[in-house]
């Protein structure tokens, strides 16, 4: 992965005695604390981060948590009290206003919460707002605002106007203008929260369409987490102007850091982000081509379970055998264990949502086979391991 935007020890200090604040928060005052003793409010401290070229990286946290500060520092709406920020190595706090101007010209977009258009301007218009301030050529903007909006599903609404618009179409035109300018990141603020909960599902799935044929470095700020964990590639947490966890959808709903992001993912529907992998479990298998029934039946007794995987020695999947059928092999003096392998077993990749396979699961009396793409047994799925991921606890195969 190679990092398109750097944040080094990014702080932003709100108030008049920074240096008092500043001298707190070396000692490891609290932001109240700060607030009571300095009269000053931390809005980021001490922020050190990667986006990676080509992700969306969801920013996400409570009000007050400094999410908002964080991304206006990145384009330097608000001046940094201290540390970095660089894009492609090139730090962002070094810069003039003519050069910084150059950066949010072509490399950097924003687009707000509120749509920020302009009432008396057309669709059009609005779009190629940002190429007009480029200095492009009318002709060559028109048509680059024409493609954007093209992108985002408004073909024939060029010339009409905001007020024309339903929210979440306004909120498509922001969408259009920023990826007008072609620029290499996107920063997202609150960008889809204004919006009723469907036209705000529709702006997402929008989003996730345009980012794998367009490859954007997005950063997103949002305080949902639902909408984080649907598009976001990574994510991280702050609370009182900290970053508390960074990671993938996976890991925060998995291994959260602290008793904060445990409460803050605990309403969550984690069916929506859990794959298969994160809810299969080891299951006890023999090898075909070297194991015979009475080995199958020990296997199951020594786990106290009723039946037994079968791979061959390759390790690829092909079937399970229960307990009655063994035991019948053993009492016919049959070694032909291949001859009870029920093959006809329910399969799924580990990368399968949850979603996806969760009434399947809840249907079938056998477990599902979790296989790779070489059909490699990787684990089994049961219900119960299906409800202690949802439920946050672990749960073994003889559950």
């Amino acid at each position: 992965m190679t990092a398109k935007l750097q944040v080094q020890h990014l702080t932003k200090i709100f108030g008049r005695r920074i240096q008092k604040a500043e001298e707190l928060l070396k000692q490891g005052k609290s932001k109240a604390e700060i607030l009571q003793n300095a009269g000053a409010t931390v809005g980021v401290s001490d922020a050190n981060f990667e986006v990676n070229d080509g992700e969306i990286f969801v920013i996400m946290g409570l009000s007050g948590s400094g999410k908002s500060t964080m991304i206006r520092m990145i384009n330097r709406l608000i001046e940094p009290t201290s540390g970095k920020v660089l894009i492609d190595g090139e730090n962002l706090t070094d810069l003039n206003k003519k050069e910084l101007l150059d950066v949010r010209r072509n490399k950097m977009s924003m687009v707000f919460q509120n749509f920020a258009l302009f009432p008396n301007r057309t669709i059009i218009e609005n779009t190629a707002y940002g190429l007009e301030v480029k200095g492009v050529d009318k002709d060559e903007r028109l048509k680059k605002a024409h493609d954007a909006l093209e992108l985002v599903g408004l073909h024939g609404y060029d010339d009409q106007y905001p007020t024309q618009l339903s929210g979440g179409m306004q909120q498509r035109v922001g969408l259009a203008r920023a990826l007008a300018t072609d620029s290499e990141i996107l920063l997202m603020d609150e960008a889809f929260s204004a919006l009723d909960p469907l036209n705000r599902k529709d702006m997402q799935d929008e989003l996730l369409d345009l980012q794998e044929n367009l490859h954007k470095t997005i950063v997103f700020i949002s305080h949902d987490l639902n909408e984080a964990l649907r598009i976001g590639d990574r994510i991280m947490i702050m609370k009182d102007g900290v970053i508390v966890q960074t990671g993938t959808p996976e890991e925060i709903l998995t291994q959260p850091a602290d008793e904060y992001v445990e409460k803050f993912i605990e309403d969550v529907d984690r069916t929506k982000v859990l794959t298969a992998s994160n809810v299969m479990i080891r299951p006890t298998f023999v090898n075909i081509d070297k194991d015979g029934p009475r080995i199958a039946m020990r296997r199951m007794r020594e786990n106290e379970i009723s039946s037994v995987y079968v791979v061959n020695s390759k390790r690829e999947f092909v079937g399970v055998a229960d307990a009655d059928h063994v035991m019948g092999l053993i009492k016919q003096k049959n070694p032909d264990l291949m001859s009870v392998v029920q093959t006809d077993v329910p399969t799924t990749h580990p990368d399968t949502p949850i979603t996806e396979i969760m009434e399947k699961i809840s249907q079938t009396p056998i477990p599902f086979a979790v296989l790779d793409d070489q059909k490699h047994l990787l684990g089994i799925i049961i219900r119960g391991a299906v409800l202690g991921a949802i439920s946050g606890n672990e749960v073994t195969e003889d559950e």
